[in-house]
């Protein structure tokens, strides 16, 4: 089965998580500058470096009036585990669903064995949500391996929100 990519300039769907320390994570009702971090999970040391720079960052982000958030497929247990060990204190949501991936657009990978993961998971994907709810950037990758850097991420939204750049890529 195949799933379609998501637009730059769409709205973003309708779709909440549940969050690690209660609350919910839904990025089309929130207001504000948003992004969405999709990670593949606890099982993933790539994305636990990449969900650390990203705690780091959180001030700047903050400071920028960007909200951030992350989710992945996790069980609320797993999820609770790796943010407790790892110290996370931005939103983290769990339990994305296989029909939310193909929605997102994303792409979805079998565990290699039962030791990776228990079941499906999405590659990481970055969705940045302007305030009146459409996706400015979207980004969508295969592998673990392909991700933008998150301080150059920052820098290039701040040139957007101060110049008010527009959204590109949209033919």
């Amino acid at each position: 089965m195949s799933n379609t990519k998501m637009n730059a300039g769409a709205a973003f769907p309708d779709m909440a998580w549940d969050a690690v320390g209660g609350g919910r994570i839904a990025p089309k009702t929130d207001s504000g500058w948003r992004m969405l971090v999709v990670y593949r999970g606890k099982h993933c040391p790539l994305c636990k470096k990449y969900l650390d720079q990203l705690e780091q960052l959180q001030g700047a982000f903050k400071a920028a009036n960007i909200q951030i958030a992350a989710v992945s497929a996790d069980p609320q247990a797993k999820a609770e585990a790796e943010a407790a060990e790892c110290k996370w204190t931005f939103p983290l949501g769990y339990g994305l669903s296989i029909p939310q991936m193909r929605e997102l657009g994303l792409y979805i990978s079998d565990p290699r064995s039962p030791e990776e993961t228990d079941r499906p998971f999405s590659e990481p994907a970055i969705f940045v949500i302007n305030p009146e709810g459409h996706v400015q950037i979207v980004d969508i990758s295969n592998a673990p391996f392909a991700r933008p850097d998150l301080a150059s991420m920052l820098q290039g939204l701040k040139f957007i929100l101060d110049k008010g750049y527009p959204i590109r890529g949209q033919a």
